[in-house]
């Protein structure tokens, strides 16, 4: 009789096996670290946004380097012979009375329109979500403004405010002839009515994007809120404010950077700055030195002082919104 003479393990109990060790042949293969081939197999994706950052580089970081280096040069027209002067153009920004008049129109568009767009827009975006009769045809109109372009808009309101226009026509109508002016040529009206051309512009579209977002909030939230006895009014700022916060905090940087940078065309078409400096605002008054007066390292200083304001706005509204990106 032949004896079988292999022992078990050590340790080991009969007809139990002993894990495999791993790297084994029998071993479960787990989450291993990445090699270099791993790596350079990913390559390839990373190398689709070499052409959207070459994009960023050339288009707008270039620029903005640009416009450092020609604010500290004196420029006098692009086919001018140019000098550095370092600092002097901003000397002569800070010293300007007419930049102190453009940062004080700037400030109150700033100050009025943009709170004024955000609230407005939120409550109607919040309208348009409770789907009210006919609130598909009220998104067409609210957004048709972003639509037309920015001259069609320009005489619009021109055809209203105009001396001989649809808005003192009206009020001539109703009696009230006293109160009737050229809306655009007078001081204490003119800022006035580009802010509210602004508002007209703005409030309509950030409305629907408003509505777009608030209409992924769950239903579930509102129903619990109602049976609680809350009206629309706690569930808008309570419920509706809270859960979008961060989207909230998104368009306000954004319209208010569209009002810092972009608002000089409405001045431009309806006010050429005036009357006196009554509309030139920071973005107007930034053209006007470049492509009017050709004054171009003038230009490039406010717009460097443009481009800080802009920076300050955007850390201020992130900190008021505890944005976290």
């Amino acid at each position: 009789m032949v004896h079988d003479t292999t022992q078990p393990a050590a340790g080991s109990g009969s007809g139990v096996r002993t894990a495999p060790s791993p790297g084994s042949p029998g071993s479960p293969r787990g989450p291993r670290p990445a090699t270099r081939r791993d790596r350079r197999r990913g390559s390839p994706v990373t190398l689709f946004a070499v052409p959207a950052l070459v994009w960023y580089l050339l288009f707008l970081l270039g620029p903005l380097v640009a416009m450092f280096y020609i604010s500290g040069l004196h420029w006098p027209g692009m086919l001018a012979p140019r000098s550095w002067t370092g600092w002097d153009n901003f000397s002569t920004v800070l010293g300007d009375d007419l930049f102190w008049d453009a940062v004080r129109n700037s400030a109150v568009q700033i100050g009025v329109v943009l709170p004024v767009m955000i609230v407005t827009a939120f409550m109607t975006g919040y309208y348009l979500t409770l789907r009210p009769r006919g609130h598909r045809l009220l998104r067409i109109i609210l957004f048709t403004p972003a639509l037309i372009s920015a001259s069609a808009k320009a005489m619009v309101a021109y055809s209203i405010l105009a001396p001989n226009g649809l808005l003192n026509g009206m009020l001539g109508d109703i009696g009230l002839d006293s109160v009737t002016r050229a809306w655009l040529a007078d001081t204490d009206t003119a800022l006035a009515c580009i802010m509210a051309i602004d508002l007209w512009n703005g409030i309509g579209f950030t409305a629907v994007l408003f509505a777009a977002r608030l209409g992924s909030v769950p239903g579930e939230i509102y129903e619990a809120a109602e049976l609680d006895g809350t009206g629309h009014w706690r569930r808008m700022w309570r419920i509706a404010f809270p859960v979008t916060k961060d989207y909230v905090g998104v368009t306000t940087m954004l319209q208010f950077l569209w009002i810092l940078f972009s608002s000089a065309q409405n001045v431009l078409l309806l006010t050429q700055g005036g009357p006196g400096n009554a509309t030139t605002n920071l973005s107007f008054l930034v053209y006007t030195k470049a492509f009017v007066q050709s004054d171009l390292g003038y230009s490039q200083a406010a717009g460097v002082l443009l481009f800080l304001a802009g920076l300050l706005g955007m850390l201020a509204i992130r900190r008021l919104f505890r944005q976290n990106y």
